[in-house]
């Protein structure tokens, strides 16, 4: 006010009227510059800092506290090439924009990362297959996407990949989930989402390889040998170093030297000096993935006279894995959902005529818990499994279930006499009736040592030759146990020209089960189980629309969008009109 007078007295011959509209008319000049002023100041700054507030129930946008060590550690430019430029259906657009919106939030916590979309399918025709040939050398195979329009439905190839490069290396990043038939496409775009995460933080861990932990599988009891688990070992040696192992030929198995041991499918019983060593490299903080077959069958050898009756292994590692909490039972778990084997059901001249039927003792095992080792994890296939008790230990053990039959299972005990004449019957669900049965445990904790009071001088000598004192309790430590050998066994196709076909690969049905990945991922919390693996357990609810509510709603909610906006703008300009008469009305 005081502004104003001043004003008017300086002109005193100039209508009060027309001071007051220049002095108001600066003064609106003034604050329209101040905030275009400050707009484009806070413009400069969101160049330079990305940030949102993550309102979302299941904090989808936050990133997990190993990811944001990982990326403050990382001091070298990375660039991120995304093959995924283009027009897509909706899903993919989903997935192209979550792509862009995780890359942000990672330049976010660090500036190093750069990345750019590209569309592999962009340019001449002579480009275009030059270009799907050198990815194709490289191991990237596009998806053949059908989308349907007004004309009819066209198929183009769609290449839903990241490529991670930092100097000389690189990392091809999958971004799209394995389509199952079990699950909707929608679910597999959700999943794909959720583990975008884990899967640029994997990335970055893999181009940031310093000190190779190493991983030892033991042998000497009929164990896969390193052809059958050729497939599992060259995904392995991108992060480990692996190796094998004859634990008579060693005195101790120190775990600062073995960051994690494997017994894959023994067939032979271990020595008690054996069990000693194990023993004692798990009190000492070391970690085991048991992959054990209890009972001794096989398609194979049910196939030579149709008839089996198979025997237990005799592994002696019973009473090792009671006191870790487990025990393997001599059983055979059967399962309608299952994966199919051919059998001959006729002749058609000189051919055989083959017909897929389900093989109940084949379980295609879908993972129902949000551990990181199995979240949004397709079908994993076990052959001939069995059930895994959990015992109550001495020292405080956890259990966490991580792969069960489906709630339509049964038990056949050994001896049991097997053939394919259970194929001739439909299957009664009714029988099928002893529920969901544990075939892979997680147990983390504290292990009571299985030789406790009950140590030999030699053992106790062997010991303390190496300083390395007799423990009768573990170190925290965690140890996984999965009732089925072959899960990491993929088919040996040549042996003198090593050639095999991928693990999970079911050449039956001509596709592939999810138990690389299951194996890496507990392979990779076992080894590091603070790690980014803990991405995995991010969830992002998948929020469908009630598809006929929203078609019988329609016309109603197009009315809400679309008038009611409007109302409300002429009713907010109709009161601002009327607020501004009533109070400059009489000047």
């Amino acid at each position: 006010m005081s502004q104003n007078f001043v004003a008017i007295s300086q002109y005193p011959n100039i209508p009060i009227s027309i001071l007051l509209m220049k002095s108001r008319r600066a003064q609106s000049i003034f604050r329209f510059a101040m905030i275009c002023g400050i707009a484009f100041f806070a413009n400069i700054l969101a160049n330079f800092y990305h940030t949102n507030f993550d309102l979302t129930g299941e904090k989808r946008f936050t990133l997990s506290p190993p990811t944001r060590n990982l990326l403050d550690s990382l001091d070298e430019r990375v660039y991120v090439q995304i093959l995924l430029e283009g027009d897509f259906p909706a899903g993919f657009k989903r997935l192209q924009t979550a792509s862009r919106e995780m890359l942000d939030d990672f330049r976010s916590e660090n500036s190093l990362i750069d990345y750019q979309f590209e569309d592999p399918n962009k340019g001449t025709i002579q480009q275009i297959n030059e270009r799907r040939k050198n990815l194709a050398e490289e191991g990237i195979i596009p998806v053949n996407l059908k989308v349907r329009g007004e004309g009819g439905s066209s198929q183009s190839l769609v290449y839903p990949i990241a490529i991670f490069n930092r100097g000389q290396k690189r990392v091809v990043v999958k971004l799209l989930e394995n389509e199952s038939a079990s699950l909707h496409p929608e679910q597999v775009i959700n999943n794909s989402v959720s583990l975008l995460e884990y899967k640029f933080a994997n990335a970055l861990k893999k181009l940031d390889i310093g000190y190779r932990q190493i991983i030892l599988f033991t042998r000497g009891h009929g164990e896969l040998d390193d052809l059958q688990t050729a497939d599992l070992e060259q995904n392995l040696r991108q992060f480990y170093d692996t190796d094998r192992i004859t634990l008579d030929s060693v005195v101790a198995l120190p775990p600062k030297k073995c960051a994690l041991l494997i017994v894959a499918k023994p067939r032979t019983a271990f020595s008690e000096s054996e069990k000693f060593k194990i023993d004692q490299y798990v009190m000492n903080g070391g970690k085991m993935l048991w992959l054990i077959d209890r009972i001794a069958v096989s398609l194979d050898s049910m196939r030579i006279s149709g008839i089996y009756i198979p025997n237990d292994y005799p592994l002696n590692l019973e009473d090792l894995l009671y006191k870790y909490g487990a025990r393997v039972q001599p059983d055979l778990v059967v399962d309608l959902q299952c994966t199919k084997i051919p059998l001959r059901t006729g002749q058609v001249g000189n051919a055989p005529q083959l017909e897929l039927f389900p093989w109940y003792y084949h379980a295609a095992v879908s993972p129902t818990t949000g551990h990181p080792v199995v979240k949004n994890l397709d079908r994993v296939e076990l052959d001939f499994c069995s059930s895994i008790d959990t015992i109550r230990t001495k020292t405080p053990v956890k259990k966490t279930v991580l792969l069960q039959s489906s709630k339509y299972s049964r038990l056949q005990f050994s001896p049991v006499e097997l053939s394919f004449d259970i194929l001739k019957f439909e299957p009664d669900p009714k029988k099928f009736d002893k529920g969901s049965q544990f075939v892979a445990v997680l147990l983390e904790g504290i292990f009571p040592s299985n030789y406790e009071n009950r140590v030999s001088a030699e053992m106790l000598a062997g010991l303390e030759s190496l300083k390395m004192p007799y423990l009768a309790a573990s170190k925290p430590t965690q140890m996984i146990v999965v009732s089925d050998g072959d899960v990491a066994a993929n088919r040996v196709l040549n042996r003198e020209k090593k050639e095999f076909d991928p693990l999970g690969f079911n050449r039956f049905e001509r596709s592939t089960y999810s138990n690389k990945d299951f194996l890496l991922n507990s392979i990779e919390y076992l080894t590091d189980p603070n790690g980014v693996i803990a991405a995995r357990t991010k969830d992002v609810k998948l929020r469908l629309l009630d598809a006929p509510k929203a078609e019988a709603e329609k016309m109603k909610w197009q009315v809400v969008n679309i008038a009611v906006p409007l109302v409300f703008l002429g009713l907010f300009g109709w009161g601002f009109r009327w607020w501004r008469q009533r109070k400059y009305g009489k000047a």
